[in-house]
C-alpha cells in the first residue's frame, strides 16, 4: 500500500498542472489533465497490489482525473508476458494507437512510468505527438542504459568478468535483441525511426 507521504508527493508533483488553466483566467476550477500510466517488466496495468493501487491511489487524491493505466494485449496475464517477450517497437506503436484512439486523452496528458514503462513512454512522448504528453515522470527507468551485473562482487572478480564479458557478447546478437525485450530496449530504442502519424 502507499504510503501518506507517497500520496501527497503524487499530487504535489501533478497539482501545479491541475491548476495552471485556472490560474490564467478560468473562472471554474479546471478538470484535472489526464495521466496514462505505464507499468515496469513482470506486472500489469490492473494488478490489485501494484499498478490498480497507483490509479485508485491518484482517483483518490485528485477527484475527477481520468487514469488509463496500460495494458499490452487483451488480460492481465498477456500483458505480464507482454513486458518480457513483445518487441518493445510493437508495444510502443501499439501504445501510440491507443493514445490516438481515446477522445479523453485529445487535448494531452501526463504521464508517469515505472522501470521500463518511463523508458517506453518515453519513446512515446518522442516518436507521437498526438495526442500531446505534456509531462513524463520517471519512476526507475533506465534512461542512461544498464551496466554490468548488479551485486557481482568487485571489479577484480574473475568469475564475475567472465559473466560480463558473455552477457556484453550475447545482448548485441540478433538472436538475443530479437526474442529478449530487456536486450532489445537496452540495445535499440532509441535507434528505430519515428511511428508514423
Amino acid at each position: 500500500m502507499a504510503s501518506s507521504c507517497s500520496r501527497r508527493l503524487l499530487a504535489a508533483a501533478l497539482l501545479p498542472w491541475c491548476c495552471a488553466a485556472w490560474a490564467l483566467g478560468h473562472l471554474d476550477p479546471p478538470s484535472p489533465p489526464p495521466l496514462v500510466i505505464w507499468h515496469g517488466m513482470g506486472d500489469s496495468c490492473c494488478n490489485p497490489m501494484s499498478m490498480g493501487v497507483i490509479k485508485k491511489m491518484v482517483e483518490k487524491e485528485i477527484p475527477g482525473i481520468y487514469v488509463l493505466s496500460l495494458e499490452i494485449g487483451k488480460n492481465m496475464m498477456e500483458d505480464v508476458e507482454n513486458s518480457f517477450f513483445l518487441n518493445v517497437n510493437v508495444q510502443v506503436n501499439m501504445v501510440c494507437q491507443i493514445l490516438e484512439k481515446d477522445p479523453k486523452l485529445q487535448q494531452g496528458y501526463n504521464a508517469i512510468g515505472f522501470s521500463q514503462g518511463g523508458q517506453f513512454l518515453r519513446a512515446v512522448a518522442q516518436r507521437c505527438p498526438t495526442p500531446p504528453m505534456m509531462t513524463l515522470i520517471s519512476v526507475g527507468g533506465q534512461h542512461q542504459g544498464v551496466f554490468g551485473l548488479p551485486r557481482c562482487p568487485g571489479e577484480s572478480s574473475h568469475i564475475c568478468d567472465f559473466i560480463r564479458k558473455s552477457l556484453n557478447a550475447g545482448a548485441y546478437s540478433k538472436l538475443v535483441q530479437e526474442r529478449t525485450l530487456e536486450a532489445e530496449a537496452a540495445g535499440s530504442l532509441s535507434l528505430r525511426p519515428p511511428c508514423s502519424p
